[in-house]
This record gives structure tokens, C-alpha cells and sequence, in this order.
């Protein structure tokens, strides 16, 4: 977890979120507005934008477009954007059915599709709550792009995999520690990507950038760190798999655009068990000196009808990556797991 914020770091947060551009803008809306000045766009030597530093990715805007909005990408302004989520809220209160469709239960596992273990904070200890996150502005309706605004359907045979996985793992999850799922284990967090997606805490990643035009990402969350080639190599041979895939990357006028494959089918991404066909291309756009528009496409064939995109904006912020300090081994594994153990003695 990390240390509670400074009360005037907090306070100059709010002052930059208040006076930052509004990122999402509707086509009109980009006609008029004045495109940053190259000198705010800090470069390399070898002049491509510099994308280094700590950003925040956290992010008020839903994964899924709330289905009342139909194919409404952006709200016209931010007057507008309170209004319909005042409505939204009180329809909700009231019994309607104004929610966030599309979007997965946060408290349910993608691994075992079984309640999730709950941890409760008081997480403004930690400076972790929703006022103390910096969120970039957004005139997003969702995260998700297009007209859909929504994840689209899985193929037959995903749904049936994924089916049988979680049954599986939910009739497994206590025989060993290899059997939980792999959040608990530390192995990923679901958000990590890539795609690269707001975590419910911890939202935050480094970028480095290196002279050889090799870009790494370090994330706050589970603590791993991508190390991305810009050098026109090949992919590692298509039989080798790993957890988070291997990334290519090169640029393309002032965007660094990243290929990953090679991802291990043994993993979830948005409940759905994915296939080791699976792809995701990513795009980082430096818009001004505080800002990365991040862009994702993702495409598995075998996994969803129709590949999906999506777009967050990453906020530059003036806090070091803390240590999460997640570990395999802790108390709770074996208290959970010599308690199941019991369980079985008394049958």
C-alpha cells in the first residue's frame, strides 16, 4: 500500500486536474481546440517524444458504455456528463435499470467465477480513495470504443472453455497453493495487460526510456515491469508462451506503437480464458508535457467474435512507484489452506 499523500500534494493534484485539457474530445470540439505546441512535448535525442515518467492511468470512466447512452462515444461537455450520471444514479437508487451493462462484478474471481476473498481498508490511510486519485478529465462515455461501447460476444467454444476452467478451478481451488488463482499468488493482476487498464487502487506505472529506443513499463501493481524492444526484432519463436506475452515495439511519426504475442492460454482477460492466439496492439501518443494517450486493440479469434479497442488517458504525476509487496507464501495462504484441510479431516 502506499504512504497517504501530503495535504498540499493532494491539493496541487486538484488544482492540475482542474486546469487540464479535457482528453476525449468530439470532432468538432478538436477543430476548435489549439494543438500543443511542440516545445511542450519533451524529446529524446534522436527526437521521438519522450514518454518517461510516473503516470496515473486511474480513470472515472466505465470499461462498458451505460447502455442508456447507445452509441454515444463522448458527452458534448462536462455540464452534460454530471447531468446524465445525476439521472443514472438516482434511476439506479430508485430501482431502474440505468447501470453500467457490460461490465463484469468486481467481487467475483474471472478465475473461478466464485465470490472473490474480500479485503476491507480504510483506504484514505493510504491515499487511496476515489477523491485522492488523480483522474485524468475525460469526455468518455466508456473506455471502450465504438459504437457498441461494449465487449463483444465470445465465440461458442471460448464460453465453453471458460465454463469448464472455472468449473475446474472452483472445484480445485483448495487442493494446494498452486490452485489459487493467480492474482492471490502474485503472479498477474488482470489489469496489468497488456492492455494496460485503471486498477481499483494503485493505478500507477513508470515509464523508461532508453537510449537504444528499448521503452520499459514498470507497474505499481504486483510490481512487474515489461521491457519492450524498439530494434526491429523479431518475436521470441511462436512456440515459447509467457504470462504477459513479448512485445515489439516502433514508432510511427510521434506514436510508439506496441505489438504483443506469444501470451500463454493459461490466463483471463475480462472473465473470458483466453487463447494463446491472442494479440494486443497498443499505441502511446504524448498529447503535451503531462499527458499519454494510450489506445488498445485486441484480437483473439478463438476467443471473442470481433477484436475490441479501447482508449485511457495516462496523467504524468509527481510520486515515485512504491513497493506493492506482493508475495506467495503469506499468512493467509496457509491459514486458508490448513483450514480446508481440516474441513476434510471431519468428513
Amino acid at each position: 500500500m502506499k504512504q497517504t499523500f501530503l495535504a498540499s500534494a493532494l491539493a496541487g493534484a486538484v488544482v492540475a486536474f482542474l486546469a487540464a485539457p479535457v482528453h476525449g474530445q468530439t470532432a468538432a470540439q478538436k477543430k476548435t481546440a489549439a494543438a500543443p505546441k511542440a516545445s511542450a512535448i519533451p524529446r529524446t535525442a534522436d527526437g521521438h517524444p519522450d514518454l518517461s515518467g510516473v503516470y496515473s492511468n486511474a480513470s472515472a470512466v466505465p470499461l462498458a458504455r451505460p447502455a442508456d447512452l447507445g452509441a454515444k462515444e463522448f458527452y458534448t461537455s462536462v455540464e452534460e456528463k454530471a447531468q446524465l450520471d445525476a439521472a443514472r444514479a438516482a434511476a439506479t437508487r430508485g430501482g431502474g435499470r440505468g447501470g453500467r451493462g457490460g461490465g463484469a462484478a468486481a467481487n467475483i474471481d474471472p478465475e473461478t467465477g466464485q465470490p472473490a476473498l474480500q479485503l476491507h481498508y480504510d483506504n484514505t490511510q493510504f491515499g487511496l480513495a476515489g477523491g485522492q486519485k488523480l483522474n485524468a478529465p475525460s469526455l468518455r462515455t466508456s473506455i471502450l470504443s465504438g459504437p457498441e461501447g461494449k465487449l463483444p460476444a465470445m465465440t461458442p467454444e471460448a464460453t465453453k472453455r471458460t465454463a469448464e476452467r472455472r468449473a475446474y478451478a472452483a472445484a480445485h481451488q483448495w487442493d494446494g497453493p498452486d490452485s489459487r488463482p493467480l492474482a492471490e499468488r502474485c503472479i498477474l493482476w488482470g489489469a496489468e495487460g497488456p492492455p494496460m487498464l485503471p486498477e481499483g487502487y494503485n493505478s500507477d506505472l513508470q515509464i523508461v526510456q532508453g537510449p537504444n529506443g528499448t521503452v520499459s513499463i514498470m507497474q505499481e501493481m504486483i510490481h512487474d515491469a515489461r521491457v519492450i524492444p524498439a530494434d526491429n526484432s523479431p518475436h521470441i519463436p511462436a512456440a515459447i508462451k509467457q504470462w504477459f506475452g513479448d512485445s515489439r515495439g516502433h514508432w510511427e511519426g510521434d506514436t510508439f506503437i506496441v505489438e504483443t504475442t506469444n501470451f500463454t492460454d493459461k490466463t483471463t482477460l475480462q472473465n473470458a480464458a483466453t487463447s494463446d492466439k491472442l494479440k494486443v496492439i497498443e499505441k502511446f501518443t504524448r498529447i503535451d508535457a503531462n499527458t499519454v494517450k494510450y489506445e488498445f486493440t485486441v484480437d483473439d479469434p478463438e476467443t471473442w467474435v470481433k477484436p475490441w479497442s479501447g482508449e485511457v488517458a495516462m496523467t504524468k504525476i509527481d510520486s515515485p512507484i512504491y513497493e506493492y509487496a506482493c508475495h506467495e507464501g503469506n499468512y493467509g495462504m496457509a491459514n486458508n489452506l490448513s483450514g480446508q484441510r481440516a474441513i476434510e479431516k471431519k468428513k
